[in-house]
């Protein structure tokens, strides 16, 4: 494990200095030595393309149309990509209990392919440096919900990534033209089940905060010990994972293991260059740490639109989670719609979301009290609308400035005197990207 990790440290580091340096040699296909893109597309004419590249965290999918934005060189018979992104965020929100704060919320993305055989080999690690941006192990966000800090549950925040988002190798076989077998290993990384997590769907590519649904929809974004086995023909692609179903622990800088006591399956298909759908299914052990008796079966269910013209691109998603506790047979349900326009200088964005709370917001960041059963007992909304400018360029980091406002409803009674009928929360950010 140790060694693996090291050897994608290294990769990182090799891909910064590659990517520095001018050089020109040509490579056995031809390539130049050095190449450097901005907003490089995927150049996918097929499904079976647009999974050897690996662009995305886990084996998540996305329109075939999507576009990337990374750094690219060749090294000999390897090729290096570095992409990621960081948001500086001042945030305030309304009511009792509104908060402000100072934060970063970010990840950076180095990866390594080559052929191997007759498939690729691809190595990639995700680090995040939020454990660091985000003190206090949380950051505001009015009647979010999940996981702990200080040995209580969250409420009202957002927890910081874990500094290990994912460490990955992957092989692809080619078994003819239109079908591929795919091999998924990563001591940290994420299984199939739920969509592309909201930190890296281009949907969401302005938004710097979680959703509201994400414990419903794609926190397993981040899980131990996952193993993946994928097939692809045509259009379509089927895939089934094992992992180990806690959620990362408070301690964000370390890699947490486990036995696999959890599965998912995910049916995904791409009926064309703009469209990718999904459906997922898995089965959680254990994964909250103050519920340790508690089982879950999460649905997901999503469908991605991206449309590239001219000047910019739309990217689109509609999404649908589902928790079910398989010992209380509690149900919760979340469902999202988000939207990003990107233009050559400026962006809109949107995001809506009607999401199932539990009688934890009645705790108030409190202690679990005894004999407390956590149970859904209302529905909340949120309406999100965002404006960024882009305001110039470093060398391969594109800058811009945003600012979002976010209305809060469905309050329930019991609620309005700590939040409010309707509390606002707005977001101010300098965003820098990798291109």
């Amino acid at each position: 494990m140790r060694t693996f990790v090291f050897f994608i440290a290294a990769v990182f580091i090799t891909a910064k200095i590659s990517v520095a340096q001018n050089g020109t040699d040509s490579t056995q296909s031809g390539r130049p030595e050095h190449v450097s893109h901005t907003s490089m597309s995927t150049g996918s004419s097929s499904l079976v393309d647009l999974i050897e590249q690996h662009a995305t965290a886990g084996t998540d999918l996305e329109p075939i149309s999507t576009a990337q934005n990374m750094l690219m060189t060749m090294r000999g018979s390897w090729m290096f990509m570095l992409h990621g992104v960081a948001f500086l965020n001042s945030t305030q929100q309304t009511g009792p209990r509104g908060a402000d704060k100072l934060f970063s919320t970010n990840w950076i993305m180095p990866m390594a392919q080559r052929e191997l055989g007759r498939g690729t080999l691809t190595l990639r690690t995700m680090l995040s440096f939020e454990p660091a941006t985000v003190s206090g192990r949380r950051y505001p966000l009015l009647l979010q919900q999940g996981e702990t800090a200080f040995g209580k549950p969250i409420v009202d925040g957002q927890h910081p990534h874990d500094f290990f988002m994912e460490v990955a190798a992957m092989y692809d076989a080619k078994l003819n033209e239109s079908t591929l077998l795919s091999l998924y290993f990563a001591p940290m990384g994420s299984p199939a089940v739920g969509p592309m997590a909201y930190p890296h769907r281009a949907s969401a590519s302005e938004n710097p905060v979680a959703t509201l649904g994400h414990h419903l929809q794609d926190s397993t974004h981040i899980a131990d010990d996952v193993i993946t086995v994928g097939l692809t023909h045509g259009r379509v692609r089927v895939e089934a994972s094992g992992f180990h179903g806690r959620e990362s622990d408070e301690f964000r800088w370390n890699l947490d293991s486990g036995k696999t006591d959890s599965w998912a399956t995910r049916f995904t298909v791409n009926p064309g260059q703009n469209w990718s759908a999904q459906y997922s299914i898995g089965q959680l052990h254990s994964p909250e740490a103050l519920s340790p008796n508690e089982d879950l079966r999460r649905m997901t269910a999503s469908i991605m639109y991206n449309r590239p013209f001219h000047t910019g691109n739309l990217a689109s998603m509609l999404l649908w989670g589902r928790n079910q506790s398989l010992r209380e047979q509690d149900v919760g349900n979340s469902y999202l719609g988000e939207s990003t326009l990107r233009l050559r200088r400026n962006s809109l964005w949107t995001r809506i979301e009607s999401t199932d709370r539990t009688n934890e917001l009645l705790l108030d960041n409190g202690s679990i009290p005894p004999g407390f059963e956590e149970r859904y007992f209302t529905r909340v909304q949120a309406y999100t609308a965002g404006y960024g400018h882009e305001i110039g360029r470093m060398p391969h980091v594109a800058t811009a400035l945003g600012v979002q406002l976010t209305l809060y409803g469905g309050i329930p009674n019991v609620l309005k005197s700590a939040y409010g009928s309707h509390p606002l929360g707005v977001n101010v950010f300098l965003r820098l990207r990798i291109e």
